[in-house]
């Protein structure tokens, strides 16, 4: 018999047994973004093509309102009925995901084989990226200013690239040692080619002369024919290996869903889903979405850079002339939308369980990020986690709280420090998903469905 004091959390599947089908539609919906928002630019386009959809406009004198920046982060208002200074309801998401960078200098040649050296991005498992197909999705920016985007290992007919895998006959040494010492960053070299550059016609016999490098000045020929490009162009390149190929259910129910770049995007797509479905909101809503989050949130599409202040500075303008921007940071709440480790079937010993995510039970609210003793976190108010309880319950939405591993194994961060900075309420909220900052992420559709209605029901509080 349930102990009426006791708390429990609240399994997805049983408490929305009745919605299957709203469930499966929903997660339809995610499958096709996830499956083609593999960048942060891919990502802001999709999300700007669904703004502009619902009538947000660029213009901040407008009562729904976006604005981009560097195509990496987007900020996004709704007017509500309280005064701006009264403060938001604000969700943050991060764009970027773990992957392969191009190098500037990427294309050389050896042993009869044209690769491009890379320089990863994120915290990888450098093994999880070999023998695998990968795809190349980026941007090359021409001395002109024109840009040139690049889409190519997606489509069925499409090449795919990879890069080679040392065999277990050759590996005594490898294996004895650890992950680390045996998987050499430098030997990330993506293949790209094979075959040399043919000779110019005309020549025959002893008459042909075999350039030097010669797969590497076809891939050079292919990419010139291809996208009218020099080499000295992939200096302004964005280039970014990753994962070939759609999102896909996994096991025999269909019942997770499989793909790269979960963390976060499922986090974009959720906050954007529910302010788009939200109430005329009592409060004005805001999303912001950063780039990267996953290398300490740095730069100027990053949480640590100045956009989300410079926007809400033109916010103040357009909305409410004469209110001080700090009154509105300070009168508002912020949720720091970002996945959550959950419990590993295999490797539960990492896990302290009465303090750790279960898959499949409903978003997961983060007291604390950082590592070894709190360092490096945010940690949340107990006053703004009563009220957030309060508001999840009063819809009856499964959620759960959790830490990142154990105290002393674990650990992560997140944006949400860089929004309590403006003296926001902030905490972080997600689903919990299983290989997390692999190339192949599993979340339950159970998750992906309350964390939107969590969502939801935080913006129209």
């Amino acid at each position: 018999m349930k102990n009426e004091l006791d708390f429990a959390t609240k399994n997805g599947w049983v408490h929305y047994a009745d919605r299957k089908d709203d469930m499966d539609a929903f997660a339809a919906r995610y499958m096709d973004f996830l499956s083609h928002a593999k960048t942060e630019r891919e990502t802001v386009e999709r999300v700007v093509e669904e703004l502009k959809a619902a009538g947000f406009s660029e213009d901040f004198t407008a009562d729904k309102v976006f604005r981009t920046w560097r195509g990496k982060a987007v900020f996004v208002a709704r007017k509500g009925a309280k005064p701006l200074s009264a403060g938001v309801r604000l969700i943050s998401a991060h764009t970027d995901a773990p992957r392969l960078d191009f190098k500037q200098r990427p294309l050389l040649e050896q042993a009869g084989v044209g690769q491009a050296k890379t320089h990863y991005y994120g915290g990888i498992r450098k093994y999880q990226w070999l023998a695998r197909p990968l795809a190349l999705h980026g941007v090359i920016v021409k001395e002109d200013g024109s840009v040139i985007r690049v889409t190519l290992g997606e489509d069925p007919g499409d090449p795919v690239f990879t890069i080679s895998d040392l065999l277990p006959h050759l590996a005594q040494k490898e294996v004895t040692k650890t992950v680390a010492e045996a998987f050499d960053a430098e030997k990330l070299n993506i293949i790209l080619g094979h075959s040399p550059l043919p000779a110019p016609e005309g020549e025959a016999g002893d008459e042909k002369k075999e350039a030097k490098d010669p797969v590497r000045a076809n891939i050079l020929a292919l990419l010139n024919r291809k996208y009218g490009i020099r080499e000295e162009d992939l200096m302004s390149a964005e280039l970014q290996a990753v994962p070939a190929g759609p999102a896909r259910y996994v096991g025999l129910d269909e019942a997770l869903i499989g793909g790269y770049g979960q963390d976060d995007r499922v986090c974009v797509f959720t906050a954007l889903a529910a302010l788009l479905d939200a109430a005329d909101p009592d409060r004005a809503n805001c999303l912001i979405f950063w780039d990267k989050e996953e290398i300490g949130s740095e730069g100027s599409t990053g949480a640590q850079g100045r956009f989300l202040e410079y926007c809400m500075e033109d916010l103040v303008e357009a909305w409410e002339p004469g209110a001080k921007v700090r009154d509105v940071f300070q009168n508002s709440t912020a949720v720091s939308g970002d996945v959550h480790a959950a419990t590993d079937p295999d490797w539960q010993e990492l896990h302290e369980k009465l303090n750790a995510s279960i898959i499949g039970h409903g978003p997961t609210f983060c007291k604390f990020t950082g590592s070894r003793g709190k360092y490096g976190a945010n940690d949340a108010h107990p006053e703004y986690i009563g009220w957030l309880r309060g508001v999840l319950n009063a819809k009856d939405i499964p959620w759960q709280m959790a830490e990142l591993g154990k105290v002393d194994h674990g650990g992560g961060g997140t944006v949400a420090l860089y929004l309590a900075a403006y003296g926001m309420d902030t905490i972080d909220l997600g689903p919990a998903v299983l290989s997390m900052h692999s190339p192949f992420e599993l979340l339950s559709k159970a998750d992906l469905y309350s964390t939107k209605l969590a969502y939801q029901a935080i913006l129209e509080a």
